[in-house]
């Protein structure tokens, strides 16, 4: 079965060329102008993935992010016209699962889209697993913490997966982002921080006393989880 991908810009000529270029692809897309008509979309339609625009009229794309966020989470790539730093800050700091500026080429939206669902529709082997009052099902792409669910994006929860694959191994942010993107990626390593404090917070782990991630100071994130057997 075809992933089904929403785009949401109003950009209609754009809108136009990635759907065209994107069902060449083998996707099954759908398109919105408006953030209003992209959300009732995202309800009636369930896609797999959301393209969406910083620019947009009725609330721009950080608050279009920020209502899925509060009741899905769906990967979201978001399209930042002037690619500065603080739109792709912002963006992962919603819970933006990538971003991409414009201009680009719409090959490099395909293999950013396929890296994402790739981290999304992987599934491991071992199931659940548990490590304290942490528990992870990989098949669902779940998390709870004392019983209680975590919330885990899709970026978040791939990024717990890595860590707690490489227990008691230090990864740096460059491991990171090649791990968790799967392409070529630019310095902007920033984003494996904002991912990890987004985590963590979730997770209710305190960088100062860390349960199940520790900062190496200079060098990356380890974790602990399974040493201390918190």
């Amino acid at each position: 079965m075809n992933s089904r991908l929403l785009i949401i810009d109003d950009d209609e000529k754009l809108n136009k060329l990635l759907t065209d270029y994107l069902g060449k692809m083998g996707f099954e897309v759908l398109s919105a102008t408006l953030p209003s008509q992209g959300l009732e979309k995202l309800e009636r339609e369930a896609p797999d993935l959301v393209i969406l625009d910083v620019m947009l009229p009725e609330m721009d794309g950080f608050e279009v992010c920020r209502t899925i966020r509060q009741s899905s989470t769906i990967p979201v790539i978001m399209l930042t016209a002037r690619g500065e730093v603080m739109d792709r800050v912002v963006g992962l700091e919603i819970g933006a699962d990538d971003y991409l500026p414009k201009p680009f080429e719409p090959r490099e939206l395909v293999a950013r889209i396929q890296s994402v669902l790739r981290r999304v529709q992987a599934k491991s082997k071992s199931g659940v697993k548990k490590i304290g009052s942490l528990s992870i099902d990989f098949h669902k792409l779940e998390v709870t913490v004392d019983d209680k669910p975590a919330g885990l994006t899709s970026s978040e929860f791939e990024c717990l997966a890595l860590l707690v694959k490489n227990s008691g191994k230090v990864l740096n942010r460059d491991q990171i982002i090649e791990q968790l993107r799967g392409i070529e990626w630019d310095a902007f390593n920033r984003s494996v921080d904002i991912t990890m404090s987004r985590l963590r917070q979730k997770l209710g782990d305190d960088p100062k006393n860390p349960r199940f991630i520790k900062t190496i100071w200079g060098t990356g994130y380890l974790f602990i989880g399974g040493e201390n057997g918190v």
